[in-house]
């Protein structure tokens, strides 16, 4: 496992302390925070494909088939 040094400014320092109150440790709230937003820009992505891939006709052909061989429909 690596370990991160972080250059951190007021905003920072209060936003980890809460964090690591409700977490138990600077390493837990940096942890948390870090794996959370990575989560949520998955999350934001795949809303953005499947928006985009709802208006193609191709892609909602494809997305069936692969529904249909799966068994799931």
């Amino acid at each position: 496992m690596g370990t991160l040094n972080v250059r951190t400014d007021e905003s920072m320092e209060t936003a980890i302390r809460a964090l690591a109150d409700e977490f138990g440790s600077r390493t837990e709230a940096v942890r948390y925070a870090l794996l959370r937003t990575y989560k949520e820009r998955l999350i934001e992505q795949a809303a953005a494909d499947a928006e985009r891939l709802a208006d193609d006709p191709h892609d909602q052909a494809e997305m069936l088939a692969i529904q249909r061989f799966m068994g799931v429909e």
